[in-house]
């Protein structure tokens, strides 16, 4: 179906875990027409969440993309919406980051009782960092406790944006029958079967003062960002300000985040969804709107030529692979067309890995069916099957144009546990497995442990891990032997603040024939707090003390050196290493000579210095009723947790805590003991930091078998 670009909604569903997001998007799918009947997670009968997994726990765990179609109520225009349904859950954040990088607008959700929670937070940044233009739905408003107001301010405290409701709920809790639409001044219920029928009422009379002041509300807000509405606000004409301009001032408010118009409803009960997909399509932009996407000429690495892509169908090729599937029909890879046109069977320039790709088949995808695309053009999103050596991040375009865009950056793992085969017959199976969903998941690693020789597995989170080895267990029908969960430290070198050290290597092997030669002095600096997990380098070298081509070895000498362990075998990080002076033979100096004397300079920092140990801390919130606070604040202290706030909410208070994540395992089943069921929590990460002396001292004695050969 050709639909001209103007009309096109690239769309991503977001939330904190359990705010309605999968029951959101199968009620859009069921209203567009797509499906028959609305699924339903408790029977595991949805389309998006169409994984073994992911029914039977009842949880969305990977992104699920879908294709539908709406008619603009006013314009009678089709629209087309490529919708991306995203976990909840902290630990598959990586699946809301990819997302994010490709979509043009959001749909951020709320659950009408709790507004805000911690997940919610993580979402917000995530769109602020790749500018995401979103709108609000706040959804159970028909839930008891449910506040549009309370929700509504909750934005503007924790999320610190600026929110502009276009309607207010009519009823709340179990007085909620609909919406009071704050454009057209009507409010609007939701008849017949499954809501289907939305019915346009007056405003009831004991709203119609609220109804007013919070439309005055709204055109104040307009005004900020259209001249013509600020001009009638001024001169008090605000009758004249017609719904066609207040629209149009919310999509531009929309489109340079300057507002999120907000609406509300209950996707479970079928109530106001209808609206929230008028609102994707009025206020959220289509490819055309976003701003041009950057990119670089990768044919001078040291001096890139800096591309501006618009969303032309006629520009040079230019797609981001942004999520790969393992299929049994044919591996998948997801991609967001930014420039050009795809056709199905050509041949593509992989810029990463330099080699060409084919396209043996296009699809648009509707979850984990599948509709074949001839072509697909600049704005859209599609699947393609054949690029088996393209990951995650890829950018795809012409060998004769060749360009980069933009890398996904992903949050480094913070828990790992052994696996190993049962028989050798598992091994390669094993093997076979692990690549395949490394390849899928950006934050799942995986490495042979030097010193146990056994396989370690890294993910964000114990449910991240508990779904990986459930899959090599069922889906890939592994025998195999899994450990229990463990921390990934970190070491930090114990440098004092604003105190450099310096230290120097050398390889040096002259003794006949063809020598090797490498010589560098680098000074050693502590990254503030906020960089523990990172490594930085410089070239401060200064009159060719070091030949150029030698420098990137130097580098490569300390981050690989880093990565292999410190004192306790574990990656050391939070240090700059500038390279400021060393020399070279004419003859002998070769690339791994300098990598040989950056790890021995390296390795003479960590013997003069010492290491601290780094640990993981989590970003902590709980919400428990008030006779259990003592308990919960009791055992969060034991825990070595931080309490950095605690608020109250009607009948519940929220404590936000900073813990190891060392000392959180198994807490669901803690909190529901000193709750007796009540209190729920949700935890994400945070940041490393130094663990107490004699915590170091358990590590360290812990570690102290077998030294890895260095």
């Amino acid at each position: 179906m050709a639909i001209d670009l103007k009309y096109w909604r690239n769309i991503g569903i977001c939330a904190h875990i359990d705010a309605g997001k999968t029951t959101t998007t199968e009620r859009v799918l069921f209203y567009t027409g797509m499906i028959h009947k609305p699924g339903d997670i408790d029977d595991g009968t949805t389309v998006t969440d169409y994984l073994k997994e992911e029914r039977e726990r009842g949880i969305t765990i990977v992104s699920a993309a879908v294709s539908t179609f709406w008619d603009d109520p006013i314009s009678k225009v089709k629209h087309g919406i490529n919708l991306i349904d995203t976990p909840g859950h902290v630990d598959f954040t990586a699946e809301v980051e990819r997302s994010l990088r490709v979509l043009d607008g959001a749909v951020v959700v709320f659950d009408g009782k709790e507004g805000v929670e911690a997940q919610s937070e993580t979402v917000w940044r995530q769109a602020n960092k790749y500018k995401v233009p979103r709108i609000a739905f706040i959804n159970k408003m028909d839930k008891i406790g449910a506040s549009f107001k309370k929700s509504v301010d909750s934005m503007i405290k924790r999320l610190g944006t600026n929110p502009v409701p276009v309607q207010l709920p009519w009823g709340e809790e179990v007085e909620f029958k609909g919406v009071i639409d704050l454009i057209d001044m009507k409010a609007h219920s939701f008849e017949g079967q499954d809501g289907k029928e939305v019915v346009v009422h007056p405003i009831p009379a004991d709203m119609l003062e609220d109804a007013q002041f919070a439309r005055q509300h709204m055109i104040e807000k307009c005004g900020d960002v259209d001249d013509a509405i600020a001009e009638l606000v001024i001169e008090d004409k605000m009758e004249k300000v017609t719904p066609e301009m207040i629209r149009a001032a919310l999509r531009k408010g929309a489109i340079s985040f300057k507002l999120v118009p907000v609406v509300c409803g209950s996707a479970y009960r079928y109530k106001a969804v209808q609206d929230m997909i008028n609102a994707v399509v009025w206020y959220l932009p289509s490819p055309l709107d976003m701003p041009p996407v950057e990119a670089k000429d990768p044919k001078d690495p040291d001096n890139p030529e800096i591309v501006k892509l618009t969303c032309d169908p006629k520009g040079p090729l230019a797609l981001m692979a942004f999520k790969t599937v393992t299929d049994e029909h044919g591996d998948l890879t997801y991609l967001r067309i930014y420039s050009g046109t795809l056709e199905q069977g050509a041949t593509l320039y992989n810029a990463r890995i330099k080699r060409r790709e084919r396209v043996t088949r296009l699809f648009r995808m509707f979850a984990n069916e599948r509709e074949v695309l001839p072509t697909a053009i600049a704005g859209d999103i599609v699947a393609a099957v054949g690029l088996g050596n393209t990951v995650t991040g890829d950018t795809l375009c012409n060998e004769d144009r060749p360009l980069v865009l933009g890398a996904i950056t992903f949050p480094a793992t913070v828990i790992s546990m052994s696996i190993e085969p049962k028989t050798n017959a598992d091994r390669e199976k094993l093997s076979y497995a692990l690549q395949k969903m490394m390849k899928d998941d950006p934050t799942f690693k995986v490495k042979l442990d030097a010193e146990t020789q056994q396989t370690v597995i890294s993910g964000m989170g114990e449910l991240h891990l508990d779904i990986i080895r459930s899959r090599i267990l069922n889906e890939f029908r592994v025998e195999a032997v899994v450990g229990q969960p463990r921390v990934a430290y970190r070491e930090l070198p114990a440098l004092k603040v604003g105190q450099p050290v310096e230290t120097e290597g050398l390889h040096k092997k002259q003794s006949g024939g063809a020598g090797s030669y490498g010589h560098c002095k680098i000074r050693w600096e502590m990254l503030g707090d906020d960089k523990w997990d990172q490594v930085e380098f410089e070239d401060d070298t200064v009159g060719g003390s070091i030949p150029r081509q030698f420098i990137k070895n130097v580098e490569e000498g300390v981050r690989d050196t880093a990565l292999s362990g410190g004192k306790a075998n574990y990656p050391v990080m939070g240090f700059k290493a500038a390279v400021y002076d060393g020399s070279y033979h004419d003859v002998d100096s070769k690339d791994f000579a300098y990598r040989d004397a950056a790890r021995i300079a390296f390795r003479t920092l960590l013997d003069e210095v010492g290491t601290d140990i780094l640990e993981p801390v989590m970003k902590v919130e709980v919400r428990v009723p008030e006779e259990f606070v003592g308990p919960i604040v009791g055992d969060l202290n034991s825990r070595r947790a931080r309490i950095e706030g605690m608020e109250p909410d009607n009948d519940i208070r929220i404590i936000q805590a900073v813990a190891p994540l060392s000392e959180m395992f198994g807490y669901v089943q803690a909190i529901r003991g000193l709750s007796q069921g009540r209190a729920n929590y949700s935890m994400e990460p945070y940041r490393y930091e130094k663990t107490p002396p004699h915590i170091k001292e358990k590590i360290m004695t812990e570690r102290a078998g077998p030294q890895r050969r260095k």
